[in-house]
This record gives C-alpha cells, sequence and structure tokens, in this order.
C-alpha cells in the first residue's frame, strides 16, 4: 500500500499543552527573582534579619526551581516529536513539577533547621533596613505570581492556596515557588515590625518555622498531584465508569479490560477490550467515546463471542463464556 494512503490513520504525539507564553513569562520571573534574591542576602546580612535572609535563599532556591521549570517547557518543546517518547513529551512539565516540589520541601526543611537555630542563639536585628528591603521583596513576589497567574485556572471550590487547580503542572510548581517567597516576604515583614515594636527577637526564628511549616504542606500536595499523574495513577474511578457505561449502552458490547492514564496536563490515552457477538469496525466503539474529548489517544480490542453459549455479563470480573 502506497505511504500516502497511510497517512489518514496516522496522528501526532504533541500531546503537551502550548506554552509558549507560560515559557517567556517563567524567562522574565527568573530574571526578576535572581535580582531580588542578590538585594535580600546582601540585606539580611548586613542587618542580621534571620527572615530576611532565609527569604533571600528562599528566592535563590525558587530560581533554581524556576529554572527546572523554564528547562521542562524547552525539553517538551524540542522532542516533542521524537519517536522514542511513545505518547509524546507530555508529562515533560510533570516531571518538571515533581522536581521542583521536591526543592520546595528541601527549602522548607532548610528553613526550619536554620530557624530553630535562630531561636536558640538569637541575633541583633536592623529592624528599619530589613522592613524596606523585605516590603520590596513582597511587591516583587506578588508582581511575579501575577505574571504567572495570567494563565492559571482557580478551582472555586478550594480556597486553599496551596491546591489551585492548573493545566500544567510545571506552571503550577512556578506558581507555588513564587507564591512561598511571597509568604515568606510577609511573614518578614510582620516578625520584622512585632520586633521592633516589642523587642521579641524570637518572633523573626518563630516566624520563619512558620513559613517552613506552610511552604512544606503546599509541597507535599504537589508531589502528591504530579507522582499520581507519573504513575499513571489519579483517573477517578467516576470518569472509568462513565467510560465503561458508554461503551455498555451499545447494549452488546461489555468490557472486560480498561486502562485510562494521563499522557499530558489535560490528555488521557486508553486501552479498552470489548467482548461482543456482532463486531463492529474500530471507529464505530471510539465514537461511543466522543463524550470525552480528553481521550486523544484511544486503542480498541474487539473480541468476538462466536461460540455458544456465549453470556456477555455485566460483571468484568466474571469469566466470558
Amino acid at each position: 500500500m502506497h505511504t500516502s494512503n497511510l497517512n489518514r490513520w496516522r496522528h501526532g504525539h504533541r500531546y503537551h499543552v502550548h506554552n509558549e507564553k507560560n515559557e517567556r513569562r517563567t524567562y522574565l520571573v527568573i530574571g526578576i527573582t535572581v535580582a531580588m534574591m542578590i538585594v535580600e542576602i546582601i540585606a539580611g546580612w548586613l542587618t542580621g534579619s534571620m527572615a530576611l535572609l532565609a527569604d533571600g535563599w528562599h528566592m535563590g532556591t525558587h530560581a533554581v526551581a524556576l529554572g527546572i521549570t523554564a528547562f521542562a517547557y524547552y525539553y517538551a518543546r524540542r522532542h516533542a516529536d521524537n519517536p522514542t517518547y511513545s505518547f509524546g513529551t507530555g508529562k515533560v512539565g510533570t516531571l518538571g513539577g515533581y522536581t521542583s516540589a521536591v526543592a520546595l520541601a528541601i527549602v522548607a526543611l532548610l528553613m526550619g533547621a536554620e530557624s530553630i537555630q535562630r531561636l536558640l542563639a538569637p541575633q541583633p536585628i536592623r529592624f528599619n533596613e530589613a522592613i524596606g528591603v523585605a516590603v520590596a521583596g513582597l511587591i516583587v513576589n506578588l508582581g511575579c505570581a501575577l505574571l504567572l497567574q495570567a494563565n492559571h485556572s482557580l478551582d472555586h471550590g478550594d480556597h486553599d492556596p496551596g491546591h489551585h487547580h492548573h493545566d500544567d503542572q510545571n506552571l503550577k510548581a512556578a506558581y507555588l515557588h513564587v507564591l512561598a517567597d511571597a509568604l515568606t516576604s510577609f511573614l518578614a515583614i510582620f516578625a520584622l515590625l512585632t520586633g521592633k515594636a516589642l523587642g521579641w527577637l524570637w518572633m523573626d526564628p518563630l516566624m520563619g518555622l512558620v513559613g517552613g511549616g506552610v511552604i512544606a504542606y503546599w509541597a507535599y500536595g504537589l508531589l502528591g498531584e504530579t507522582s499520581r499523574i507519573l504513575l499513571d495513577s489519579g483517573i477517578d474511578r467516576q470518569v472509568l465508569g462513565r467510560i465503561r457505561a458508554a461503551i455498555e449502552a451499545d447494549a452488546d458490547n461489555r468490557v472486560t479490560d480498561l486502562h485510562v492514564w494521563r499522557i499530558g496536563s489535560r490528555q488521557q490515552a486508553a486501552i479498552v477490550s470489548i467482548v461482543t457477538h456482532f463486531p463492529q469496525p474500530t471507529g464505530h466503539y471510539k465514537k461511543l467515546l466522543a463524550d470525552f474529548p480528553e481521550l486523544v489517544h484511544v486503542t480498541v480490542e474487539i473480541n468476538a463471542c462466536r461460540t455458544p453459549p456465549c453470556i456477555l455479563v455485566k460483571d468484568s470480573s466474571k469469566t466470558f463464556r
């Protein structure tokens, strides 16, 4: 058969989200973050503020994490048509998000350890200078968060800022890193103002502990979300039930095996094994799944039940005869 005749049955595997805008925004945020990191580290060292110094180093680790985000975008785009990736590079962004979540968790642990050390051995703080730099850091962080939030989709049923819904886990990781920066800047300002007014030097490292705990919580949530996708898990049972029901709505069909997994931030692949008395062309069964646009790569296995008796039972755990 001529090759051109086969093209209509072929399809690409560009299942990653079109992320050029997100990639450009990430590069811009990296530049801003690195500049502010340098300012805060120098200011924290000169003023003796643990909260400010922690925020500066925290921004530094986020600059590295944002670099991971940018690299994931580049790599997914560069290898989008590489045939060695069976389902394209749609999961590269998820892997980038997972790696960034690990970095976020490490940051939380380091902040906690350093804050405990400062609680045990308080150091003098130059409050006025530290407050000024912390306010500048907060403004920069909020500006970066707004840049990354442009393509950010909020799940209105969840008001926890660590549990926003993103179609792009790579962007979500970058957003959480910047949001964590904003949180530590806010806590640093609160600690410095309280310490200056009441003389409570212990408030500065205490806020470092609080910030580390919140960041660890966000990291845990992102690790769970991305790891489920990387392990081909996390497809809702109700979704699986609706897919099965759509196939079996054609009364003669019974689904004996069903596998659904993510191959991108939105896209899913499926392998469906069907037993039927009257086999139809593969396209017939794919049309039954027309209400599932996220299923972009569907493989159907059709098993003809021709030898009587042949009982098609609803319970897929039973043996077909």
